[in-house]
């Protein structure tokens, strides 16, 4: 098979340099900084976090209140207290 042509002009088109002219543009976007704003609904609840896991989550001197009452033998629920929490629990549920 032959093809015939002017393969002389096909590799004179790759071989030429192009000049590209839109760099310009690309110095302007990357020259520029990038910046955040941090809302005030955010600074509030990055606050109130904050706060939260300040607490602790066991209250010691509850604890230790319970603890006394029931090495005392004076720590009592009754069982209508439980039993009410229990239906409380079994119908507040959500759905």
């Amino acid at each position: 098979m032959r093809i015939s042509g002017d393969f002389s002009r096909v590799f004179g088109e790759y071989g030429k340099v192009k000049k590209v002219n839109g760099t310009g543009r690309l110095k302007r976007i990357y020259g520029e900084k990038d910046t955040m704003f941090i809302s005030n609904q955010a600074k509030d609840y990055h606050l109130a976090r904050k706060v939260i896991n300040s607490i602790p989550d066991i209250r010691e001197d509850k604890v230790r209140q319970l603890e006394e009452a029931y090495a005392s033998g004076t720590y009592n629920v009754s069982g209508k207290d439980v039993a009410d929490k229990l239906v409380k629990k079994l119908f507040d549920k959500k759905v």
